[in-house]
């Protein structure tokens, strides 16, 4: 496998995901107990053998992820789904509407997954990726694989390589070179431990409206009632962690602070200070100075969510102070940019 020209011996592979052995040798890499960074639909994730423990530890020790917050399991087929998680007619509904996608199901888990994987909890996250080359991944590593994103925890998530690179530097070997994230933001999460509660932990691509459309149910997101927690956790000597990923008040947080505002004005971002950047969801009518950004032409909601982390860490490189960012509009992806901005600005 050859490098990229100019790469360094102790900075991580950079491999072009069209070469023939390039996937090969991520495989080869996982199989054997390791990790691999690839695109995958959503964001650019961090894989590792779900099966394996020591592998998963791993995951953890690169991001500098607290063993409290769980990973996502991929699955490559329903076989696989059957064999991490038991499932239930809800659970296989949503399946049947949206697999492969960037969505992921919380169900009751088998022992065949590692408490590491899960947080202590005994459920697991779980979702079946569409992207080609992690679906190839997949099936050449014969196993289902933990991925969250491959960036340092809690930081704005990677949606290319050179995020993944930048931000994770020597520790990882090898990372797939898939060109940019196509969605853009992380997958909607739905907990269906009860399916008659279904609720909503994660707003993504695949929208709220359209899960309820597929159950035939409201989808809120809500905690569920204490009678129900009851059933659901046992308890542990040091208490189990988060159900899900993306569950931090903080998170997806670049390192300067952000300031959330429903509409953003021109007029206000001309007298504010020099030093303070101002993102719009779509682009101004008038010309504007070098402090204004925005994510989209015309504030379109999907086009913007695949901007929304790459613009971030833009703005986190450059000399502002305070980042000033405008509200999305509407349910879909307008409900997943807000829920990453919220907590980007340490209001989730």
């Amino acid at each position: 496998m050859k490098r990229r020209n100019g790469e360094r011996k102790d900075r991580p592979l950079l491999l072009d995901a069209s070469a023939p052995k390039a996937i090969a040798c991520a495989a080869d890499a996982v199989r054997a107990g390791g990790i691999a960074a690839l695109p995958t639909e959503t964001v650019y994730g961090l894989a590792a053998d779900a099966l394996n423990a020591r592998a998963c530890r791993k995951i953890f020790k690169v991001k500098g992820r607290p063993a409290s917050d769980p990973l996502i399991v991929h699955i490559q087929s329903m076989r696989e789904f059957g064999l991490v998680a038991k499932t239930n007619p809800a659970a296989l509904r949503l399946a049947a509407a949206f697999w492969p996608g960037p969505l992921t199901l919380v169900l009751p888990k088998n022992p065949v997954i590692p408490d590491i994987v899960t947080a202590g909890r005994p459920s697991v996250a779980v979702r079946m990726p569409s992207h080609p080359l992690l679906r190839r991944l997949l099936k050449l590593a014969a196993r289902p694989l933990a991925i969250p994103s491959a960036n340092p925890f809690g930081y704005v998530s990677p949606t290319t390589a050179e995020h993944v690179r930048h931000g994770l530097g020597r520790g990882i070997r090898h990372i797939l070179e898939g060109g940019p994230a196509r969605i853009g933001v992380e997958s909607t999460i739905v907990d269906l431990r009860y399916p008659e509660k279904p609720r909503l932990l994660r707003p993504g691509a695949i929208s709220r409206a359209a899960i309820a459309r597929a159950l035939g149910r409201p989808v809120p997101a809500r905690a569920i009632p204490e009678r129900f927690v009851a059933k659901i956790r046992k308890p542990r000597r040091s208490g189990p962690g988060q159900l899900a990923p993306g569950q931090l008040a903080r998170h997806y947080s670049p390192h300067i602070p952000i300031i959330l505002h429903p509409r953003l004005s021109l007029s206000a971002a001309a007298r504010a200070p020099s030093n303070e950047a101002w993102l719009f969801l779509r682009k101004p009518p008038k010309p504007a100075g070098p402090s204004v950004f925005w994510l989209d032409e015309t504030g379109d909601s999907g086009r913007a969510a695949r901007r929304l982390f790459s613009t971030l860490r833009r703005l986190d490189a450059g000399p502002w102070r305070i980042i000033h960012a405008e509200l999305a509009r509407g349910a879909g992806l307008a409900e997943a940019i807000n829920d990453r901005l919220r907590r980007a600005a340490g209001l989730g």
